[in-house]
Order: C-alpha cells, then structure tokens, then sequence
C-alpha cells in the first residue's frame, strides 16, 4: 500500500501531530481515573470486565476494520471487478462465526475468569503442549499482524504529509505514542482510543464516497468503462475465481473470529446482553463499511481505467488527491481522512500489542515460568516482552515484504489451525487433547509447507487444506481413542450449559 498524496503535507503533519496528542491524553485520562490499572490483570488486559455495548462495538469494529479496509480494499475491487463483493460477505460471515460461539465464551469466562483465548484452552485440556502449541501459534499470527499494522502506518504517514516525514520516523513515531497510551491504561485506554478510531473511519469512508460520487461519477459510469475495457470484471466468477471466493469466505470468516484480540474482547463486556448488543450493531458494518469502500474500488476504474497492479495500491490517495482539488471543504476532509486511516491503524496495532502482551504475561509467564508472581510483575513482564516484539517487526518493518494481501493472507493460515480447539471444544465433550495437538501440529505443518512451496491443490488455500487435516485428525483421533471418564466428567463440568451441580450430572 502506497499513499502519495499531492494534498497534505504541513496540514497532514498538523492533523498527524493533533492525533497523537489525543491519544496520549486518552490515556493519561484512563490511567488517572483507574490508578491501579497496572496491579490487576484484569483491570489491565480487560478494563475491569465492564466495557459498555457502545465502547465493545467500536472495539470490535475497529479490530475487524482496521485502516487497511480503506485504502486496501479498493485496489483489490478495482483490480478484480464485482468479483469483489464477496468481501461483504466476508465480514457477515464473522458475525455468524461470533454468534455461534460468543455468548457461551462469554458465560464461561465470567464463571473460570478467562483472561485470553489460551486460558480457555487450558481450562478445556488441561495439556502443557495443547496451551504452548496454541500460544506460539496465536503470537505468530499477532506478530504478522502487527508487522501489517507497521508498514501501513508508515506509508500512511510518508504519503499525508508529502514525504515531510520519511516512513521510518513516522513508524518509530507512531509505536511510542501506542506502547505510552497502551502502558498508562491498559484495555481502557486502547477501547477508548478504538472508539476514536471508529468514528474516524466511518466519517472517512462516507466522504470518500460522497465525493467520489459527485465529482467522478457513480457505478453506472464504472459499468460503462468496465464493459468497454475489461468487461471480465462486470461477471461474476467462475473457475478458479469461485474457489478462490469459497476458500476466503470460509478462511477469513473464522479466521478473523478467533483473532486473538477480538476472542479477548468478548470477556471485556459488561454483561450478556452488553455483548449481544453489541454484535446487533455489528451486524450492519458489512453493509455501511466494506460496501462503502467496495463502492469507491469500483468507482475508481471509470476515473483510472488503465492502472497496472502496482499503480492501483494508490487508487485511494489518487482519488484524494482528486478530490481535495475539487474545493476547500474537500482538501481538509481529506486530510482528516487519511488522519483517520492513520488513527484507524494505530489503533488496531494497539489492540494486536495489549492482546500480545496477554499471553506472553499470563499464558506463558504467569502460568509455566513462574506461577507465583504477582500481577504486577506479570503485566510487566508482557509489556517487556511486547516491547522487544515491537522492537524486532520495526526492524522488518524498515524494508516492508510484498503487497498487504500478501501478509493479509498468511496470519490466517496459522491462526486458523487454533480453531478447532477453541470452538470444537465448547460444545464437544468427547474432544480429545492428543487428537487436538496432533491435529493442530499437523495442520500447522501442511500449511507452512504448502504456503512456502506456493503449492495450492484445486485452487484451495494452503490454510484450509492445513484446516482440513487438522479437523481429520482431531475429530477422529477422537472418535477412536476418546477421553477417559475422569476427563469426560471435567468436559462436563466445564461446558454443561446451563451449569449442572455434580448431583444432576451423576443423575
């Protein structure tokens, strides 16, 4: 992604400049008002269990949306056509994901005091190399991500501000504003920040349609271009292009359902109803957020008919860029929305970081390394730890690999293997922990190998078929050897819905 924008400059840096004020005052604000943030794990990592339905939308929406969605997904509608819908329905299908399992996580976290999405799984296997496989598995994908995050937000900020400020000075810029606010608060200061970042995003994506729709023309102007000069673009697929829109629906619906921070998220909500309330108004982003920016991908071709692939990662900055010619009302509304874009980054970064920190602290840390230390020291230890992360994806980050959805893609491949165990094991009393390491461990393995080897049988992701013998192996590793009756009665124990006492069970 590439953002070189003739527009922005000292404006871009002024807008730049007033973000990170703000965030850092969101989260001396958060830090002030909950002074023992940093002594509990939970006031830490999930602000006290007590996020409101408004505050756990906007976090979830901004860990599902990130700035990537605004300026990535309109090269990929503009490249690809109408083809490109499915990428509405990427995001209904996570919702469906979340409603099968979210209100039974959540209930179980409230009754064993879930921290992270490895908690649960240790709870459910009680097995060392279950919880550790699935912990290093989890930190790569976040590392992946955040790695993503990096990059965008340094393009972001070369491009706003006209080059003013090089790629590199504003990467290291932006990471020490987010690692500041994110120690003061914690889960506060990164949900408040997301709500920010909502607001943003939703108000950049609007006006971005908006002008394009008045000053470049509408989609019957797209048709037209499209049917003169790649009439492909206006069918629907086939082939390899209908694969290709099965294995994301199914890769990115689950995939970005487990994703580690938004799993986390679902112990933040105040209550039940607070969680349902906010998933009933997730239920229109699709429509309201990937709709938008599809919308402005396929606007783009009547107004840039002829980019290669490589010119079309500047679709949105060039769109901007034509916009912020049209009037005054328009130039600043696009440097507030590539302010947004560069907001809404940061603050899905900071998610990924917090969520990081998490499992390093008390997965690892807290539960194998030394299980008597106090929660202080745990957070500590995760922030530490964290911080050498950052320091590490920086030093990737200074020469960005590939396009975004080429490390888009990859974080699902592994993520993806954990799902399984977390799902699966909600509902199944007879799911076995060997069966779901070996399967997990396998999966893992079959994607790697085929990910790298660039092999991909009938068109299938790598990820999925990695998925694929995961599920054989898990499942019917299951099915032949079973759990024993002690483990069979602790399933029970654990994921009897409602809660039965041992009484009713032996009943």
């Amino acid at each position: 992604m590439s953002m070189d924008l003739a527009f922005g400059g000292w404006s871009g840096i002024l807008v730049l400049g007033l973000y990170g004020g703000l965030m850092l005052a969101v989260g001396l604000f958060a830090f002030l008002r909950h002074r023992g943030v940093r002594e509990s794990l939970d006031e830490y990592y999930l602000g006290g269990r007590g996020l409101g339905a408004m505050v756990l939308f906007f976090t979830f929406f901004a860990t599902q949306y990130s700035g990537n969605t605004v300026v990535g997904y309109p090269p990929t509608a503009y490249r690809l056509g109408y083809q490109y819908l499915v990428s509405v329905p990427f995001f209904i299908m996570i919702i469906m994901v979340y409603l099968f399992f979210a209100p039974r996580l959540y209930s179980l976290g409230r009754r064993f005091s879930l921290l992270t999405p490895v908690d649960w799984i240790d709870l459910r296997f009680r097995s060392k190399r279950v919880s550790v496989l699935a912990a290093i598995l989890m930190l790569y994908g976040l590392g992946n991500y955040l790695l993503e995050q990096f990059v965008a937000i340094g393009q972001g900020v070369s491009g706003l501000t006209g080059g003013t400020i090089p790629y590199q000075i504003g990467v290291i810029f932006f990471i020490v504003i987010m690692v500041a606010y994110s120690w003061l608060g914690g889960m506060r200061s990164v949900a408040y920040t997301d709500t920010i970042q909502g607001l943003a995003l939703l108000f950049g994506v609007f006006t971005l349609l908006i002008g394009s729709l008045i000053y470049i023309g509408g989609l019957p102007s797209a048709a037209e271009t499209m049917a003169a000069n790649a009439p492909q673009k206006l069918g629907a697929p086939t082939g390899k292009a209908l694969t290709t829109w099965f294995c994301l629906l199914v890769l990115v619906g689950i995939g970005a359902a487990i994703y580690p921070h938004a799993f986390q998220r679902i112990f933040s909500a105040r209550s039940e109803r607070t969680l349902k309330r906010s998933f009933i108004r997730m239920a229109y982003m699709p429509f309201l957020t990937a709709g938008v920016v599809f919308m402005v991908g396929i606007i783009g071709i009547s107004a840039f008919p002829d980019l290669t692939t490589a010119q079309s990662e500047q679709l949105v900055g060039m769109l901007a860029n034509a916009l912020a010619n049209q009037n005054t009302f328009f130039y600043w509304a696009m440097v507030l929305l590539f302010g947004g874009v560069i907001a809404a980054i940061v603050s899905t970064a900071d998610s990924v970081l917090l969520t990081f920190s998490s499992i390093v602290s008390h997965d690892l840390y807290g539960r194998y390394l030394s299980p008597d230390a106090s929660e202080y020291r745990k957070i500590l230890v995760g922030k530490l730890v964290g911080v050498a992360a950052v320091v590490v994806l920086v030093l990737i980050a200074w020469y960005p690999p590939g396009t975004l959805y080429q490390i888009f893609v990859l974080k699902f491949e592994v993520l993806i293997q954990t799902a399984p165990a977390l799902i699966l094991g909600l509902y199944w009393r007879r799911l076995n922990a060997q069966a779901v390491f070996v399967g997990m461990l396998a999966g893992t393995v079959l994607a790697a190998a085929f990910t790298f080897a660039g092999y991909r049988p009938l068109g299938v992701f790598s990820g999925l078929w990695g998925l694929l013998l995961n599920l054989v192996l898990c499942v019917g590793g299951s099915l032949l050897v079973g759990a024993s009756p002690a483990q069979r009665e602790r399933a029970e124990e654990i994921i009897a819905f409602p809660p039965q006492s041992p009484a009713a069970r032996a009943g």
